[in-house]
């Protein structure tokens, strides 16, 4: 029976070859999506990554005492440290190092990667006693020397068009900066090499700006070979201040790390690994469909097995040898074509502003797994469904017909099965329509509900193609008796039709679903923040932890124009065990720039110790106006009691919390620094007006100046790039799904072989041929389409009740344009999928083809 299946294989090579196809297609999207997860999470951890290898110790300074003012008292980092720490037994090699951040603008003016700030890396080149520093080989120009000189990386000057002599606008934190430079360096920092910035200055200049004069941030130890890391680390305390200065593992800190960066990547890592799922599903579900379909057209062959001695087990052993062949040598094209796919994803998702970070591909096991799971797994499970059925029917039987009609009651069952998935999916997502927020426990309810969904979609398919395709059944009638006999096709096989339909259908509710979330969601943003909003414009740090320039307020209030610059003063409130966001503002000047709806109590009592809080953070800690709260702003501080004064509803722009500015100032992690200005103008918006407020705040890389318009679609942004992920990643289930049809197709021509040659002997001609095959795909793609659009929108239906529990302004609002296009894609998708089989079709020979067997 192994020589069978090996001859069965190499017998029918265009079988062969459609067959391959579907199973390579299926493991590319799997895989592909894998790689492409676990590429994207790493290259994540790498930005955010310092790596520690080879460093045995870092010593950094301790916190000043409570009530000291940290300065060079409180960093005892010198340069005498240095030495002793050099001189001790064990230490092969010390290296001092001042860190920072800097964000560096482009040679056009704009902020060079200033999306992710947190990867904007600086600190000081520090020379060695050979004069270079081997952290940063230089491949250009020369180290800095002078307090007006910078050194950056290859792929920051690169990306910046930046040449050794230009001079470069950059900030740290606060006033911009204007440095030449004089110099390009490589480096090996995966901070960097991962999508971020790297800018270098002489030690005094970096010692300046990111710690005080004289003193390091960190002391890096390397240790000699062989010795103790507790006696090194016994002899590095010994010669430490106490109260001044301490070491840690070089492990230590990459254990941190790893635990720091896997919060900060999680949703990174969460996302694509999501989408993989669904890839495996619609990836599988071709090659089902494709099993089923190529085991139902060789009843006859299994019979003629059955009839000249074949047992049933041996019969279903030689499909089974067969389709582990095939699947074993798809699995591997079909890996070698998803790291295809997984290389080509970040770039064909990156955007301009933000590029998603590059990384080398990361083939982990599961990838493989996954390979080998779909490829010959999922093709040996569809074969074996069946082969049995086939295998069962009786020889003599099936000699007589290749088509073998589900029984009553086989369809009565599949009937049942689909109508109780249907109701405990659609059960599960009508509970959640009076959720109050969008928890984790929802979120796996709603994910559950809508699988129940499209299981029971896919169950029911074959008995809902009928009825559908009838209730349209007179537009194809309309195109004459191909139409009629299109029409009839695929009535036949309800099976066939539901078959070649669903990989269509799941897209398409997939699509659809996300769609209608995705505008809901986007609209009730824009309403949030529009209606949030009194001023004009917002002037506002790059990142919570940056300041605005302490002169930028003054600056800003005297630009001609400008009515009111309120100053808002961003920090954290810690209250129990939750971390809020809090806006210190000016009682007496919000009213002016922001629209707050209050439902109890007001703004103008805020001050210290009274602050307002928004209806979600009340509701999660059931507080009211008049309750007390123990709560601290910023680090160091002591617990203190609040008291709310007001209550107001969701308000993008005052955060989660309000309080008086003063007050959040002076226990901030920036003491005295405010982060946004929000300015209410004489006239209209204009752009003029915006490069006034620009230049007044001297063009730094680290503000932004948003109008109105901005800040609304900034509000949505976040929710339009996950569905731009999400489209590019369904985009490829769209190819499945189309080659998928063509698959199909082809089988159901290769089927209708005598049927066809019969239609040309009686006078069909071939065009008639090809639009009887063309509308027949149309038919049946709308069919899977309005299966999906119906699925899909009753999904985003009970799903955006998740929404609309954490956003007062949510209301469902379908994107029509948007499904019109989907729906007309879907049909489009049909008719290009039935050009090869309608091709063949047509240029069969009638003679030829009614002789066939």
């Amino acid at each position: 029976m192994f020589r069978t299946a090996l001859r069965n294989v190499l017998a029918h090579k265009a079988r062969l070859l459609m067959t391959v196809l579907a199973v390579t297609l299926g493991v590319a999207f799997v895989c592909g999506t894998l790689v492409f997860a676990e590429s994207s999470s790493a290259a994540h951890r790498a930005a955010a990554s310092k790596n520690f290898a080879g460093i045995a110790l870092t010593v950094t300074p301790k916190e000043p005492p409570p009530g000291e003012a940290t300065g060079s008292g409180g960093n005892a980092l010198d340069a005498p440290l240095v030495r002793k720490l050099a001189a001790l037994p064990g230490v092969a090699g010390v290296r001092p190092s001042v860190d920072g951040s800097a964000t560096l603008n482009a040679a056009d003016g704009s902020p060079l990667r200033g999306g992710k700030a947190w990867a904007n890396l600086a600190g000081a080149y520090v020379p060695g006693e050979d004069g270079t520093d081997e952290r940063y080989p230089l491949v250009a120009g020369r180290a800095p020397a002078h307090a007006d000189e910078l050194v950056v990386d290859r792929g920051s000057a690169a990306a910046g068009h930046l040449r050794v002599g230009d001079v470069v606008t950059l900030a740290t934190d606060g006033p911009v900066l204007k440095k030449r430079l004089v110099g390009i360096v490589d480096t090996r920092d995966s901070r960097v090499t991962a999508g971020g910035t790297l800018a270098l200055f002489d030690t005094a200049t970096a010692q300046r700006l990111f710690s005080s004069p004289g003193h390091f941030t960190s002391i890096d130890l390397t240790a000699a070979h062989g010795t103790d890391p507790v006696a090194l680390s016994t002899e590095v305390d010994a010669v430490l201040p106490a109260d001044r200065a301490q070491a840690t593992s070089g492990a230590a800190q990459a254990a941190q790390q790893a635990t720091n960066v896997d919060l900060m990547t999680r949703g990174y890592q969460k996302m694509p690994k999501i989408f993989a799922g669904a890839a495996l599903f619609i990836g599988s579900f071709l090659i089902v469909n494709t099993f089923t379909m190529l085991v139902s057209r060789r009843t006859r062959e299994i019979a003629l097995l059955r009839a000249i001695g074949a047992t049933r087990r041996q019969v279903v052993r030689s499909v089974l040898w067969e389709a582990a062949l095939v699947g074993l040598a798809a699995s591997a094209a079909g890996f070698v074509l998803g790291l295809g796919v997984a290389s080509a994803l970040p770039g064909l998702l990156s955007t301009s502003q933000d590029p998603l970070p590059q990384g080398p591909l990361v083939i982990g096991a599961r990838p493989v797994v996954a390979a080998l799971g779909v490829g010959v797994g999922v093709t040996v499970l569809a074969a074996w469904l069946p082969s049995r059925r086939a295998a069962k029917v009786a020889p003599i039987e099936a000699l007589r017909s290749a088509e073998q009609p589900p029984t009553p009651a086989a369809s009565r069952a599949r009937g049942i099965v689909g109508l109780v998935l249907l109701l405990a999916g659609a059960g599960l997502l009508v509970s959640l329509t009076g959720a109050k927020d969008a928890s984790e426990a929802n979120l796996q309810n709603a994910m559950s509900g809508c699988a129940l969904l499209v299981a029971a979609m896919i169950a029911l398919a074959p008995l809902l193609a009928g009825p559908v395709i009838r209730l349209g059944g007179r537009l194809p009638g309309r195109l004459g008796v191909g139409g009629r006999l299109a029409r009839e096709n695929a009535l036949r096989d309800p099976r066939r039709t539901a078959a070649t339909a669903s990989v269509l259908m799941v897209s398409t509710a997939l699509v659809a679903g996300l769609a209608v979330i995705g505008n809901s969601t986007g609209q009730a943003l824009d309403r949030q923040a529009a209606d949030g909003l009194s001023a004009d414009y917002v002037i506002e740090a790059r990142t919570s932890m940056a300041a605005l320039d302490p002169a930028a307020p003054k600056r800003v209030a005297d630009v001609p124009g400008v009515r009111t610059a309120a100053a808002v003063a961003d920090s954290t409130l810690f209250t129990g065990g939750s971390v809020r966001s809090i806006s210190g503002v000016d009682p007496a000047t919000l009213h002016q720039v922001m629209k707050l709806d209050f439902t109890s109590g007001s703004a103008d009592r805020i001050g210290p110790g009274r602050i307002a809080v928004s209806d979600t953070v009340a509701r999660e800690q059931g507080l009211r106006t008049g309750s007390a709260v123990k709560a601290r702003i910023g680090p160091g501080q002591d617990f203190k009691d609040y008291t709310v004064v007001g209550v107001y509803r969701d308000n993008p722009l005052a955060q989660d919390v309000l309080g008086a500015r003063a007050e959040v100032q002076h226990d901030s992690f920036r003491p005295g620094t405010v982060q946004r200005l929000l300015v209410r103008t004489d006239g209209a918006v204009s752009e003029a007006t915006a490069a006034r407020l620009r230049t007044a705040t001297g063009n730094s890389p680290l503000v932004q100046v948003k109008d109105r318009e901005e800040l609304v679609a900034e509000a949505g942004g976040t929710v339009s790039e996950l569905l731009t992920l999400m489209y590019g990643l369904l985009a490829i289930g769209a190819v499945i799904s189309l080659l998928g049809i063509v698959n199909t197709l082809a089988m159901s021509v290769a089927e209708r072989t005598r049927e066809i040659g019969v239609l040309r002997a009686i006078g069909m001609d071939r065009a008639g041929v090809r639009r009887m095959i063309r509308v027949e795909a149309v038919t049946v793609a709308a069919f899977g389409t309005l299966l999906g659009l119906a699925g899909g929108m009753f999904g985003a239906w009970a799903v955006g009740s998740l929404a609309g529990g954490a956003m007062t302004r949510y209301t469902l609002a379908p994107p029509w344009g948007t499904l019109a296009l989907l729906a007309l894609l879907s049909l489009v998708t049909g008719a290009l999928a039935a050009a090869v089989p309608a091709r063949r079709a047509a240029a069969l020979s009638p003679l030829e083809a009614v002789g066939q067997t």
